[in-house]
């Protein structure tokens, strides 16, 4: 019974999370430069009557590169498919996407960096030439067909575009780094939602959340959520999240002043207490903390990294003073730190 009300609460906060996405790029706050490019790429392609150029969009996870890939459907006035690259394994499973697309539909492959190096290959074909071959049979006998595909727009996201190979990226007729948000623009997004989720939030509240929130519009209605749930709870006959509610709210759920929630301070724990401030290996560190070194790689560390608490260096990962300073840590005799270097 248990496992059932977890399944119901996640379908819950997802289908409360797709409710609060933007519908249009009019809608949507912030990347005000890919914003315009977009509008401009979608409106030249409606005129012309033809499949908008391929989009690639990259950048840190939660600042809305799903969003802008349903926006892009929506305003072509498209069909949309959903897919990501490690479901994608094999050619076959790339050619069975492809072949069931229809005129105009836009393609949306999520994290398109960790796709199969053969489906990749296939990749390409199909964004130039709209085909694919297909080998029918194995050895001396196997025989190539071609299969005509239906124009498509594909739309790829990456955390990490320094792994995809030239020819995929060079495929691509438009490519966007989303970059992290102001606090102003956190505050219009957690205005809009608030209003969406009819919590009454004033501006001092509004800005609290923003701050602490990464410059990172996902983890800012997340925490919105929990205000709300806070005030639910506790508020009484008030129904405004004062400034105090949110403290306290985001206090229990273990988010510092800066944004920082528990991984983030066990990494920087395990890097200025166990190894002395660094340099240490990212697997080093990820095994310290028991998390993936991919988790620590693409959502803890470009954070950290940031607001001048970590930095890469060609020996590994090293703390700052700033970060002995968060934690309240004095410095190790002999400790290195960036600023020394």
């Amino acid at each position: 019974m248990s496992e059932v009300r977890g399944d119901a609460q996640d379908e819950t906060e997802l289908a409360v999370e797709g409710a609060l996405r933007p519908g249009s790029l009019a809608e949507f706050v912030g990347q005000t430069k890919v914003r315009g490019q977009l509008q401009l790429l979608l409106d030249a392609a409606r005129i012309q009557q033809r499949p908008a150029d391929h989009i690639l969009l990259s950048g840190p996870p939660g600042l809305g590169k799903t969003t802008l890939a349903m926006i892009v459907a929506h305003e072509s006035e498209k069909p949309l498919r959903l897919s990501s690259g490690p479901a994608i394994q094999h050619a076959g499973d790339l050619a069975a996407l492809l072949s069931s697309l229809v005129p105009g539909e836009v393609l949306f492959i999520d994290e398109i960096h960790r796709m199969a190096r053969s489906a990749e290959e296939m990749l390409y074909l199909a964004m130039e030439d709209f085909r694919i071959d297909i080998m029918v049979g194995k050895g001396a006998g196997a025989t190539s067909i071609p299969l005509d595909l239906a124009p498509f727009t594909l739309v790829g996201a990456t955390t990490r575009s320094g792994m995809l190979p030239n020819p995929l990226r060079d495929r691509f007729g438009f490519t966007a780094h989303l970059e992290y948000y102001e606090p102003n623009e956190l505050e219009q997004v957690i205005a809009r939602s608030a209003s969406m989720l009819d919590v009454d939030l004033p501006p001092v509240s509004r800005a609290e959340i923003a701050r602490r929130s990464r410059g990172t519009p996902r983890i800012a209605n997340r925490l919105l959520r929990r205000v709300r749930d806070y005030v639910v709870v506790h508020g009484g006959s008030s129904s405004a999240a004062t400034i105090g509610d949110v403290a306290a709210a985001l206090e229990l759920y273990d988010v510092d002043d800066l944004g920082l929630d528990r991984l983030d301070r066990a990494v920087l724990d395990a890097l200025v207490r166990r190894f002395r401030g660094g340099p240490v290996g990212l697997n080093t560190l990820a095994v310290a903390v028991g998390e993936e070194a991919d988790t620590i790689e693409s959502v803890v560390e470009p954070y950290l990294v940031r607001i001048g608490f970590t930095e890469r260096t060609p020996r590994g990962r090293v703390a700052t003073r700033a970060a002995y300073a968060h934690l309240g840590v004095p410095r190790h005799d002999g400790a290195l730190a960036l600023d020394d270097l």
